[in-house]
């Protein structure tokens, strides 16, 4: 009976200390679950990638586009040409043979460039082009075609953008031939230069200095 007497007590002098291990590591566990859990509910405060990448400014190294070529990259989902103009290129633009042939040469649809491309080159500098790469029709990507006087183009083609859905047609600035289903020029986007090498699509320049 005496042992089992101790046997008791023992046990009961030993429930304190069980019971403070218990809570000890129950708290612990019930930490490192909240913790877990609360990543994923973090998580989704923050911007996803995809709605980051949607809305986010892109950055063009222009030094790497050869004279009289473009690249392609995509901003908000949609592709967007930089083309390098060459002196040729430019001298085209200014054709009144080509003007007369334009839909709106100067720009007068304001909705289509910001002001500051609103100019005989639709750009901040005149050799580098930024504009975006969907026919204003019914949303089809043009085709680059720099070449003068292609056989399926005519002798007259001085070079530009061709829509081959619908046969949209627009030179390297971007403007619209008159008889065509496109209704206006291509559309500029927002960009500004970061230097004399980079470009950066999404974002207006500061005008305020």
């Amino acid at each position: 009976m005496a042992m089992n007497s101790d046997s008791h007590d023992g046990g009961k002098g030993s429930d304190p200390a069980r019971r403070r291990f218990l809570t000890v590591l129950t708290t612990a566990v019930g930490a490192v679950g909240l913790g877990a859990a609360s990543v994923p509910f973090i998580a989704s405060m923050q911007p996803s990638a995809r709605a980051r990448a949607q809305g986010a400014p892109v950055t063009v190294d222009i030094s790497r586009i050869e004279p009289g070529s473009q690249v392609t990259v995509e901003w908000r989902k949609r592709p967007v040409w930089v083309l390098r103009r060459t002196p040729d290129m430019l001298e085209r633009l200014d054709d009144p043979a080509l003007l007369a042939r334009l839909r709106d040469p100067d720009s007068r649809v304001t909705s289509q460039q910001p002001e500051y491309a609103r100019n005989r080159y639709r750009s901040l500098h005149p050799e580098h082009f930024v504009v975006i790469a969907i026919c204003t029709h019914l949303g089809c990507v043009p085709t680059f075609r720099p070449d003068i006087g292609p056989e399926d183009l005519g002798r007259d083609w001085p070079g530009g953008y061709f829509c081959p859905c619908h046969g949209s047609r627009f030179d390297l600035a971007g403007r619209v031939y008159k008889g065509v289903p496109a209704p206006t020029n291509l559309v500029v986007p927002p960009y500004r230069y970061l230097s004399d090498t980079l470009v950066q699509i999404g974002v207006d320049p500061d005008t305020s200095t």
